[in-house]
């Protein structure tokens, strides 16, 4: 098989969706929900087979938490401290994409960036068998929705809700792609105290760019210096990345990184939802490590 550009695998997934509308978009395997036009049930019998390697930096979040954006902060601590470049050959996502390429990711070099959007419990074992580090990005589940919402009814060839309203409630039932926000959370919680694991917020990273660098550089053990991670955070903050994303990402770029703002959500939600949302996260969350790591008091209050 010929090496593929990563743009050119985003732009081919986008003109698969051309068309489509919701319905016809998501697939259900093993009762979670994926996107047809770069995951297929193929993929995912083959993924069982991936093997991991215990340098994989494996990188997880949810949809529209703001993985790429951690992709690409690793990319750059890859080249600035390994004098390695990281060629973008595949979709990041390792359940996206076609069933040979794990037979092509053999021959990476390491360490290999492996990212997903797959809850823990999915995650193929050769990963925690491996003990690889694991960083998990969690991002408030109201800017979330919202951030998704917005993926979708603004990207000209995605196919988009009706209303914000059909999204929500999709969203608190867990029949949006990759499934449930809050079984997503809940099995990371109990993994939240591993030595192999480091759980990050998106409002973290926002608040001090430069702090975060340098924790996921400690963990995942990448030596850079004070002067390596300013250069570093500057170049990922988000308005730099988003003037950039055209050329890192191709078409899809501006919507992967379209406004990266927290509390966009109060644009969104009405009063009925926020009770609604309030009551899950209570539900779900109240009382744990990851429910305090996510401040919902301060970023999800109107």
């Amino acid at each position: 098989m010929t090496e593929k550009t990563f743009v050119e695998e985003i732009e081919k997934a986008l003109e698969k969706s051309k068309g489509l509308n919701i319905n016809e978009l998501l697939f259900s395997y093993q009762g979670i929900l994926y996107p047809m036009t770069v995951c297929s049930a193929e993929t995912f019998q083959a993924l069982e087979n991936f093997e991991a390697r215990k340098d994989d930096v494996v990188l997880v979040s949810y949809p529209k938490c703001g993985i790429n954006w951690i992709i690409l902060i690793v990319n750059d601590l890859i080249a600035t401290t390994l004098k390695m470049k990281q060629e973008n050959t595949e979709l990041p996502f390792i359940e996206c994409g076609d069933p040979e390429k794990y037979q092509r990711m053999k021959q990476f070099p390491s360490p290999r960036i492996v990212a997903t959007h797959l809850n823990y419990n999915n995650l193929p074992k050769s990963i925690l068998k491996s003990k690889a580090k694991i960083l998990v990005l969690f991002r408030n589940p109201k800017d979330t929705a919202g951030s998704f919402f917005s993926f979708h009814n603004n990207a000209p060839s995605i196919p988009s809700y009706n209303s914000w309203e059909e999204f929500f409630v999709a969203f608190m039932n867990g029949q949006v792609a990759w499934g449930s926000y809050f079984d997503h959370a809940v099995a990371w919680n109990k993994h939240i105290d591993e030595d192999n694991v480091l759980i990050m917020t998106y409002e973290e990273l926002k608040e001090d760019l430069v702090a975060g660098v340098k924790q996921i550089a400690a963990f995942f053990g990448f030596t850079a210096t004070a002067e390596q991670i300013q250069s570093i955070a500057g170049r990922a903050a988000f308005q730099a990345v988003r003037d950039r994303s055209q050329e890192t990402h191709g078409a899809a770029g501006p919507l992967l990184f379209r406004k990266g703002i927290i509390g966009d959500w109060k644009n969104l939600f009405d009063e009925t939802q926020n009770q609604e949302m309030d009551a899950k996260f209570k539900e779900c969350l109240a009382g744990t490590k990851l429910g305090a790591k996510l401040k919902y008091d301060v970023y999800c209050k109107p």
